[in-house]
């Protein structure tokens, strides 16, 4: 294959809440890299995965829901949103296999149009392992339907492996020619400590109730290698010590991530510590406080200093 065949760009995963978008980066890069929740505005921070193949290099932007926004993080994740769909070459937009096309689904890909008219719009028909073959095939014309003519659709099962490659294929087939963007093993360049705060949020947000996701930041203070624990050749420490901050907006909330007698938060940092170590390939040892500073959403300074 020659150099002109190679083909990288950038793709973005579209559409509501819980439709798949993180699980599909994860099972395209073959790695977790984003986190997945069925909460709204799980993902915060535009992770990038990378997806190497001989081929192509696919470069996939995880970004926030797109949503009509209440409070002032609402609308930067908005922006955030915004800039991104004018700078990948593709967007996909993701509808369930087992949900009926909606109007937020159509406010969303008119939204699209609006701020990317150029950019390739592709459909994609995700959890298609949930229902029959005949539905799938009623979602897919629908799909169709909603994106016009022009547009490919290609159904998937993320959590099953079905499809996967065929979705980077047709992906692949609509970016530019050019050299890979990444080394080849590189999956995400996103900073650790990035990952680290989002895998943490992840298990504090499993199995709560709803009023918390959007309640919840988390900052990673610092990472330091444990004192006298280095590896035998003395360069690469065996174990961090991480040290990281849960902020909420109310006392109630608080009392929530800790749990009866701080269970709940012991169980947080087992959950998380086991996915950062499978990520960074190293031990580590989770510090997790958890504060309340009061309606943070809504307040610039406080949203500057959570990183937003």
């Amino acid at each position: 294959m020659t150099d002109a065949e190679f083909r990288s760009g950038f793709v973005c995963f579209v559409g509501r809440p819980n439709t798949g978008k993180s699980t599909l980066t994860n099972a395209m890069v073959g790695q977790k890299i984003a986190i997945t929740s069925s909460r709204p505005q799980t993902t915060r921070h535009t992770i990038r995965g990378i997806v190497h193949r001989e081929h192509a290099q696919l470069i996939l932007v995880d970004t926030p829901g797109l949503h009509r926004p209440r409070t002032l993080l609402g609308q930067r994740l908005n922006d955030l949103v915004r800039d991104t769909y004018s700078e990948v070459d593709v967007i996909a937009l993701c509808i369930p296999a087992d949900e009926k096309i909606g109007p937020g689904d159509r406010w969303i890909l008119t939204q699209i149009r609006q701020m990317a008219p150029k950019t390739t719009l592709l459909g994609v028909v995700t959890k298609i392992d949930k229902v029959s073959r005949d539905q799938v095939a009623q979602q897919l014309v629908a799909l169709s339907e909603l994106l016009g003519p022009e547009a490919d659709v290609v159904p998937v099962s993320a959590a099953k492996g079905e499809q996967v490659e065929v979705l980077v294929d047709v992906i692949a087939s609509k970016m530019p020619e050019g050299p890979a963007f990444y080394p080849d093993g590189e999956l995400t360049d996103e900073p650790e400590e990035t990952l680290m705060a989002e895998l943490i949020r992840e298990a504090a947000l499993e199995g709560v109730r709803d009023e918390l996701p959007h309640s919840l930041a988390v900052v990673i203070e610092e990472v330091l290698p444990r004192e006298g624990d280095a590896g035998q050749d003395d360069s690469s420490p065996e174990m961090l010590d991480v040290h990281a901050l849960l902020y909420v907006e109310r006392p109630s909330q608080k009392a929530i991530v800790i749990g009866k007698g701080g269970a709940r938060l012991k169980e947080v940092g087992t959950n998380a510590r086991k996915q950062i170590e499978h990520i960074l390939g190293t031990r580590i040892y989770l510090h997790l406080h958890v504060k309340v500073a009061k309606d943070w959403q809504r307040d610039p300074k406080q949203l500057g200093k959570l990183g937003f």
